[in-house]
């Protein structure tokens, strides 16, 4: 089975209850998101690429930071950019 060659990257928790669940840049753009994303770096959260302005994704292109998780409720998923690699999670 693949594993991720990225998972010492990890510096924030997946998920937070205090975490905002918003794309600010979408908030800022006046723009309406699908789902958001968490990066494991840095805790930025971002739109998804179902979203139409895609902020994880650009996250990830203007950073580098590898992982992103879902910031949905219930979800524990991560994905790594550079591997093209999904895991159920950290665990």
């Amino acid at each position: 089975m693949p594993t991720c060659s990225h998972l010492d990257t990890i510096t924030v928790e997946p998920a937070g209850p205090a975490e905002p669940a918003v794309c600010q840049q979408c908030l800022e753009a006046d723009a309406v998101w699908v789902h958001l994303r968490r990066c494991l770096t840095c805790g930025h959260i971002g739109c998804c690429d179902s979203s139409t302005n895609k902020h994880a994704s650009r996250h990830y292109e203007a950073t580098g930071h590898p992982l992103i998780a879902s910031h949905e409720p219930g979800e524990s998923w991560l994905w790594c950019f550079p591997d093209r690699l999904f895991l159920d999670s950290v665990e």
